[in-house]
This record gives structure tokens, C-alpha cells and sequence, in this order.
């Protein structure tokens, strides 16, 4: 399967990655958002940058690598280290619909809170099982195969 990246925020050309799951998928590309990237080299940043903006990664390092040295080192460096603690990490597998990728995003904003919902759906599909095995269990039921047979 191949996936394209590049196509959420730049000039429309698109980068091919053979089967690593990386970047958007054209046909979810108006939800794609700027995410730091799992196969950059320091945190993912300019990584990120460069697919969302469809540049090339060593140009996006090189204007990181000037920024840095003319804001005066540390102002450079408190820039890319809040630009890495507010951009999300790209997800391992992208989201296919919607409701997957509001998934994701809620639990990237608070896990306890995507957690829970996993927990409260995960019981209502085990009260679920719970009525189907008593219905299947009861004597009405074996009482209704026998009448069937």
C-alpha cells in the first residue's frame, strides 16, 4: 500500500513513502494536520515542518540551524523545544475516517479522558455479551431450538 505525504499544507506535489505509513492520505488530506514527525533525527520538528509544508527537510534544517544561531543560541533553542512540546506526534497508523482521527486528537489532548472512553465502550459492549449469553443460556431458548428441530 502506498501513502503520499505533503499534500495537507504545500504546493500540492506529493512525496511517495513505500509502505511506512508515514505523512497524509490524499483522500484525508483536508484533516492532515502538523505533526512532529517519528522518522525525524532531534524530536521530529523540522521533519514535521518539512512535510506539512511540502520543503525539503535540509533546507527546513538549515533555516533551523541559521534561526538558532541569530536569535543568539538559547532563544533559538526554547523555539524549537516549545515547537516540539505543542506540535503532536505523527500517529503510527493515520487515521482513516473521522471519527478515528477525532479519536487520536482527543487523546493526544488528555489520554485519561480517551482512556475512559475506551473503558466505557469496552463495558457496554460486555453488557452486550452478557444479555446475548443469557438469552442464549435460558431454558426459553433451548425450549424454542427444540420446538425449531
Amino acid at each position: 500500500m502506498r501513502r503520499y505525504s505533503g499534500r495537507c499544507g504545500g504546493s500540492g506535489r506529493r512525496r511517495e513513502y513505500a509502505s511506512e505509513g508515514r505523512g497524509c492520505d490524499p483522500a484525508g488530506a483536508a484533516g492532515c494536520g502538523m505533526y512532529r514527525s517519528r522518522h525525524g533525527r532531534f524530536l521530529g520538528v523540522c521533519q514535521g515542518l518539512a512535510d506539512y509544508f511540502d520543503l525539503s527537510v535540509f533546507w527546513v534544517r538549515v533555516l533551523t540551524a541559521l534561526f538558532i544561531l541569530f536569535t543568539g543560541l538559547w532563544p533559538g533553542v526554547a523555539m524549537y523545544f516549545i515547537a516540539a512540546f505543542l506540535m503532536k506526534l505523527e500517529p503510527v497508523v493515520q487515521p482513516q475516517s473521522s471519527s478515528e482521527r477525532e479519536f487520536y486528537n482527543s487523546y493526544t489532548r488528555s489520554k485519561p479522558d480517551a482512556l475512559s472512553r475506551i473503558k466505557d465502550k469496552f463495558d457496554r459492549l460486555d453488557r452486550r455479551l452478557r444479555r446475548m449469553e443469557d438469552v442464549v443460556t435460558s431454558k426459553d431458548w433451548n425450549w424454542e431450538k427444540r420446538m425449531r428441530e
